[in-house]
């Protein structure tokens, strides 16, 4: 039975690995989605039956990314295939090209996701009542979705009010990206469709996205934290838990790396403070977060395991190359336990 339903856009990520997008030779392939990375760390880290809701051309590339979910262990059931008109002028699957970043070079990201076949989902083309009569625990979706169009927004609402209405418990990840927005309204358009997503949300990860005027505007200090989950807090009643991560960035391959969360219960709650993380690859270190959180959600856990949970698992996920978390269940509890990186034999 699936206990978590992802609704996002799953994208194939062409990695030059230490190499430079624009000299690349070869790329080595990852699937990819800030929501869908959330269902396969759940799925593959902590055992959790998972499902993402998604659209892909039917093609070979789509039928790659199709095969790459399957290997996560994601169930693809849900995905709307659409039918492939030779070179995408209707419909395309996108493609996400990535440095991951070295020294005083950050990560760079090249997307080539317009008039993407998940980008024309819209209100109407998921029976929701279906998905969610099924036992589904939990629904997860976020900015990154919303963001890709007009009608997407209006899907992911369609979504979220259809959980609410069967007991769903729902996260959302305001997960900003500003060349989803230019020319559509910029910033503000994103803080407008973030409110109105967000208010059906019973967990907001990425809450500090929500502070400030709009995403992007503020940067918080580690004291000024409590006061600014307390803003968000107020601006959204209705959640029950806000947390997010907390990353300083010295150069691309050394972060320091924490999170907090609030709860009405709990007030603020700080997580494990990793400084000086090295890091291979940071791309999904958020997703593998809210994987790990919305984990010690469902399994009851107090807030600061749970926090701890994401923590660890938001760590792990940097050592390695890809989007998605590729630890297990017993090396994120090692690390939560203080373990070190010493060779296991």
């Amino acid at each position: 039975m699936t206990e978590v339903v992802a609704l996002g856009e799953v994208m194939l990520r062409f990695d030059p690995g230490e190499g430079r997008i624009s000299t690349a030779r070869t790329f080595h392939v990852w699937e990819g989605g800030g929501e869908y990375n959330v269902a396969r760390g759940l799925r593959r880290c902590f055992g959790r039956r998972t499902a993402v809701v998604t659209s892909l051309a039917d093609n070979a590339v789509g039928r790659l990314v199709e095969d790459l979910i399957l290997q996560g262990g994601v169930d693809t059931s849900l995905i709307r295939w659409v039918p492939d008109d030779g070179i995408g002028r209707s419909a395309r699957n996108g493609l996400n090209f990535v440095e991951r970043g070295f020294g005083i070079r950050g990560a760079l990201g090249v997307s080539d996701r317009a008039h993407t076949a998940a980008s024309q989902l819209s209100a109407g083309d998921v029976d929701w009542d279906a998905v969610f009569a099924a036992g589904v625990r939990w629904f997860h979706t976020g900015g990154i979705f919303a963001g890709l169009s007009d009608t997407t927004a209006d899907l992911a609402e369609e979504a979220m009010t259809a959980a609410r209405r069967h007991g769903v418990t729902v996260s959302y990840d305001p997960n900003y990206r500003p060349s989803l927005w230019a020319g559509r309204g910029g910033p503000e358009r994103a803080r407008e469709t973030d409110l109105r997503l967000a208010r059906h949300a019973d967990v907001i990860v990425g809450a500090l996205g929500m502070a400030g005027r709009h995403p992007g505007d503020a940067r918080f200090g580690a004291d000024e934290v409590p006061d600014a989950l307390a803003s968000v807090a107020r601006l959204l009643p209705g959640a029950q838990v806000l947390a997010t991560t907390l990353r300083e960035v010295p150069s691309a391959g050394v972060n320091d790396w924490g999170s907090a969360a609030w709860s009405a219960k709990t007030g603020t709650v700080v997580g494990p403070s990793m400084p000086g993380l090295h890091v291979l690859d940071r791309i999904g270190s958020g997703d593998g977060f809210a994987a790990g959180l919305i984990h010690g959600l469902l399994a009851d856990a107090p807030l600061a395991r749970a926090l701890a949970y994401g923590t660890a698992l938001g760590a792990l996920t940097m050592t390695t190359p890809g989007d998605v978390a590729m630890a297990s269940l017993a090396e994120v509890e090692a690390l939560i336990a203080g373990a070190s990186a010493a060779v296991r034999r």
